[in-house]
């Protein structure tokens, strides 16, 4: 059985959290309030896979993702948040999550998540997801999420399967291509991956 270590500061969360974990036959193997509390249980317990929220009393969620994946690449890193931004995403991907999910979302896409980031931790993580990266985003005014479906297309990746990694629908997976077109000026996936390749995007 998978383990699965989980770091919330409410009670209620971690507890619904651990409902639906166990429903799929995943081990709640310990829980954490806060930053240092989760550090101590990730070094007790070695989890396959971790849910953590970004805010945390004593710290950044995203300063215990950029541990964890310091001294492993095959532990699963969910990352939950109430904040829906590109920015928030682009934060998490670089520090080395392997998913990021809001607390809006239903607890079904959050085990899923879980799920996924036992089998491929590094799924997420991708070239285009890096500092240098990151700057040229602004050069070609590419937000996070267009950058993290582009290196989805440089890897083969259909829109079905874009949609179910990020957690969207197909319609908005179309949505961000077309945008990622117009501001590359290209016409199709083809070029648009040539781009990206030349231009170092991933």
């Amino acid at each position: 059985m998978n383990t699965v270590l989980l770091i919330d500061d409410h009670a209620a969360v971690r507890e619904g959290i651990k409902s639906a974990l166990e429903r799929k036959n995943l081990q709640c193997i310990a829980e954490a309030q806060t930053k240092a509390e989760a550090i101590a249980q990730i070094a007790r317990t070695n989890p396959d896979a971790i849910v953590v929220d970004l805010n945390l009393p004593d710290g950044n969620g995203l300063e215990i993702v950029s541990w964890v994946r310091k001294i492993s690449a095959t532990i699963g890193i969910v990352v939950l948040t109430m904040h829906d931004s590109d920015q928030y995403l682009l934060a998490s991907m670089q520090a080395g999550a392997s998913a990021h999910i809001l607390k809006s979302a239903p607890l079904s896409q959050l085990v899923a998540a879980v799920e996924h980031s036992i089998v491929a931790p590094l799924s997420f993580i991708s070239n285009a997801i890096t500092r240098d990266s990151a700057a040229k985003k602004d050069k070609h005014n590419l937000t996070a999420r267009e950058l993290v479906i582009l290196s989805k297309l440089g890897s083969g990746t259909e829109n079905k399967e874009i949609a179910q990694h990020l957690y969207i629908t197909q319609a908005t997976v179309k949505t961000h291509l077309s945008s990622i077109y117009r501001k590359l000026k290209v016409d199709n996936r083809t070029q648009a991956v040539a781009f990206a390749r030349k231009n170092e995007l991933f």
